[in-house]
């Protein structure tokens, strides 16, 4: 619970708006479309967290045929996650960040067939990082804090936080540099 309401935060702050402070606005945002695709997600995982597969498959499965996004019960996703536009995104990771923006059409997930979910073969994505509509990120690397993919953008190597990469396979285009970094 205390993740959806993280998201849904999150995304009146995005929009704009002013944080829904009532619990009856905090359940009626639930049904948003914007926010029902991580509603479902955060019910998957709730009934996976306790046990009950079947239940967890079922929330998966409706966000499949509502909203065209897969998303694995298994993988941990942090609070704030928002989905802009959820078509022809799979989820497949160990473990997302807070605050982390996923546009359509991204796929995380293993290099190969790994119908077991083995987490050590899947990407770990940091915090309050953006990945650009259509990017892949493939195998086992690790995505930075504050990272930007960009659109399209194929990562089959580690990216450091702070970083914006593009391109196929991504290239670190720009890179911040932080205090400890610069030895000062």
């Amino acid at each position: 619970m205390k993740n959806l309401k993280a998201d849904i935060h999150r995304y009146y702050e995005l929009a704009g708006n002013g944080m829904p402070c009532s619990k009856i606005k905090l359940i009626l945002s639930c049904f948003h479309p914007r926010i029902m695709p991580v509603t479902l997600l955060r019910a998957a995982d709730y009934f996976y967290t306790h046990n009950l597969g079947i239940l967890a498959k079922l929330f998966s499965m409706l966000n499949v045929i509502l909203f065209g996004i897969e998303i694995s019960p298994k993988v941990k996703i942090g609070g704030g996650l928002f989905l802009p536009h959820t078509v022809g995104t799979v989820i497949g990771a160990e473990v997302i960040g807070n605050n982390v923006t996923i546009m359509q059409g991204v796929t995380i997930g293993a290099k190969e067939s790994d119908m077991a979910f083995i987490a050590s073969r899947r990407p770990i994505i940091g915090n309050n990082v953006l990945i650009g509509a259509g990017a892949k990120i493939i195998g086992r690397v690790n995505i930075g804090d504050f990272a930007k993919i960009g659109a399209n953008a194929v990562v089959i190597t580690d990216i450091p936080a702070y970083s914006v990469a593009v391109g196929i396979p991504a290239k670190v285009v720009r890179k911040k540099i932080t205090i400890d970094e610069s030895g000062v």
